[in-house]
């Protein structure tokens, strides 16, 4: 199985270094991984006046899966809009053809009491959202700004959908709603907004295909005010990507902020699995970030190429570093360092026999 490991900036690179430590523990039941690193963001900009490279871009395009650390930093803030570090990810999001965001929120029970709501209303949470990447408001043209007759600053971005978009991020949201509780729950603002309307027909329209799914539609100021009431009556939310984008960051905060949310960006042919959170540089270099966000996407990628059983010891070991051993990094007030957080993974394991993961 080909990787390529993209680090980025800030902590990405601390937190990266600790997935592949972790994904090398994983080889010693005969599982081989052969890794190839890119620079991409800051570093892409650094090493080649792009923050995705040709040559980063080669090597993913040759990968099963891509591995994603973070990217920005200050130190870029003053460059024009199409060198800054975070256009690396939305071009390789582009140039992959990748329009499905998954980002799984789960609660460890161990870990309740850092949920921003009170452990019984969390507790057992465990919610999928599917966030369309492609279209929407952050790629509809015409955008821009102007200055109107009257003198006056004006900025401008539009909102589009194509049937063909709802119609094929619906269809994943269904299949993936089939394999847990088989509900799905569409989010849009349909009664505001033309875009929302053509959503809410053509998600109806393919529900025709999934009879054994549950469907429910909500809008989104409605959706985001159930999610921090009673957050366990979802299952699967497919949305767009701007409600998604906000929907999906809220729910990190149920489940303890976005160290504990991983991501995956998936499309027909190729696949990218990131820690969602951003590059922190703030706590760079002092080796107390959390890898967690980034080791549970590796579990995510591990089931991308077929390989459960591998994620399955990954998430069971990471239970029982948090529930058994009680190791928690800074941000989850714990005293472990990035390191030897990871150190305490790879020890569980040593001691789980490959395929037998059940939740102790």
């Amino acid at each position: 199985m080909k990787i390529a490991v993209l680090p980025g900036d800030g902590i990405g690179p601390e937190i990266m270094a600790q997935a592949v430590r972790v994904i090398k523990a994983l080889e010693s039941d005969g599982s081989k991984f052969e890794m190839e690193e890119g620079p991409v963001g800051g570093a892409g900009y650094d090493a080649a006046g792009d923050p995705l490279p040709a040559g980063t871009l080669d090597i993913c395009r040759k990968a099963d899966a891509v591995l994603f650390g973070a990217v920005g930093g200050p130190q870029y803030d003053t460059l024009p809009r199409a060198k800054r570090p975070e256009q690396g990810l939305l071009k390789l999001r582009k140039e992959l053809g990748l329009f499905a965001n998954l980002r799984p929120a789960v609660l460890y029970p161990e870990l309740a009491e850092a949920s921003a709501l009170r452990p019984e209303v969390v507790a057992g949470l465990d919610i999928m959202i599917l966030r369309e990447l492609t279209g929407d408001i952050y790629f509809g043209q015409p955008r821009g700004r102007r200055q109107t007759d009257s003198g006056e600053r004006e900025g401008f971005d539009t909102m589009k959908y194509a049937e063909s978009e709802i119609r094929r991020i619906a269809r994943v949201g269904f299949e993936i709603a089939l394999k847990r509780g088989r509900k799905l729950c569409s989010v849009d603002k349909a009664n505001v907004l033309d875009t929302s309307i053509l959503w809410r027909e053509v998600v109806s329209e393919v529900a025709k295909e999934y009879p054994q799914v549950t469907l429910t539609h909500m809008y989104v100021d409605n959706a985001a005010m159930q999610l921090v009431r009673a957050p366990k009556q979802f299952d699967v939310i497919v949305t767009g990507n701007m409600f998604g984008d906000i929907l999906s960051d809220q729910l990190a905060g149920l489940v303890g902020g976005l160290g504990m949310a991983p991501g995956a960006n998936i499309g027909p042919d190729a696949a990218i699995f990131e820690a969602v959170h951003g590059s922190a540089p703030d706590i760079a270099g002092k080796g107390i970030a959390n890898p967690l966000a980034l080791l549970l996407a590796v579990g995510l990628m591990l089931e991308h190429i077929d390989q459960p059983d591998l994620a399955n010891r990954l998430r069971t070991a990471i239970d029982q570093v948090l529930r058994k051993d009680g190791v928690r990094t800074p941000d989850l007030d714990g005293k472990a360092s990035t390191s030897d957080f990871t150190q305490s993974i790879i020890r569980r394991l040593g001691q789980l026999e490959t395929g037998r993961a059940v939740r102790a």
